[in-house]
């Protein structure tokens, strides 16, 4: 009889639980939420789309604002699906993170402004506005000897990033110390300075190929500068030296795109 009492009892305690946990699985299941933008799914989770009160998305999952249902019964905003994956990260981590070279601020800036998340909105633009101004700053690279101004060359280009990759193409070289190079040099934002310059009688020597072992001289430098400028889609505007007569002979050149 004991056993039997005993029995009864982990039965029960076992359809108590499974009851309990099944209640669990049912409440999490509810609180995943599918979406389907622009013919792209996202699940995540309520709380996510609701983060922020009065948002397009806070609206539709609370049922103030109605949304149409795709065929299996998942919300359907048409929208642009591949940019919601930035208004989804922002919702998860509460700050704008986008990914290296993105350059799609005005989209998205749009559909921040169409899911009503004002602070994305103004963080986009913000972002935005910085990018242009930096555009249109002309920023510069200076090689140069410590001892001799003279011997060196000024590369000025509208966009940094360009200017940073001749950089670390130089500075890469410049380590490498390769047979007859200098070895001491000194880098600063704008300025890579030699402590001196190898002499030949072709002039100055530096280096800038691809593969690291072309020792040339200060003339084929410039070509050089000028070659992957026009790869990355700039112009020479002009040689701001032009009474030297060649570009060759110049002090320095100015990039635009």
């Amino acid at each position: 009889m004991e056993r039997k009492i005993n029995r009864g009892e982990k039965e029960c305690e076992e359809k108590h639980s499974n009851s309990e946990g099944s209640e669990q699985d049912k409440d999490y299941k509810t609180s995943l939420i599918t979406l389907n933008v622009g013919g792209y799914l996202y699940i995540t989770q309520k709380q996510t789309l609701t983060k922020y009160p009065d948002s397009f998305l806070e609206g539709i999952i609370n049922g103030k604002i109605m949304c149409p249902f795709d065929a299996d019964g998942h919300y359907f905003i048409d929208r642009d699906g591949l940019l919601f994956r930035h208004i989804l990260n922002f919702l998860r981590n509460g700050e704008l993170l986008l990914p290296e070279g993105f350059r799609e601020n005005q989209l998205l800036a749009q559909e921040a402004d169409f899911f009503q998340l004002k602070v994305l909105s103004d963080a986009v633009k913000s972002r935005w506005e910085k990018e242009q101004l930096a555009s249109r700053e002309t920023t510069f690279l200076e090689i140069t000897d410590s001892h001799d101004r003279s011997q060196g060359l000024r590369i000025f280009c509208n966009a940094p990033d360009f200017i940073a990759k001749i950089k670390s193409r130089i500075v890469l070289v410049s380590k490498s110390r390769l047979d007859g190079f200098p070895e001491e040099f000194s880098v600063s934002s704008n300025i890579i300075q030699f402590k001196y310059f190898i002499k030949s009688e072709n002039g100055t020597r530096l280096v800038l190929k691809e593969d690291n072992t072309f020792v040339c001289t200060l003339e084929t430098l410039k070509f050089e500068a000028i070659m992957m400028a026009l790869k990355c889609g700039f112009r020479l505007l002009t040689s701001l030296d032009c009474s030297k007569g060649s570009i060759v002979h110049s002090d320095a050149l100015h990039f635009i795109k």
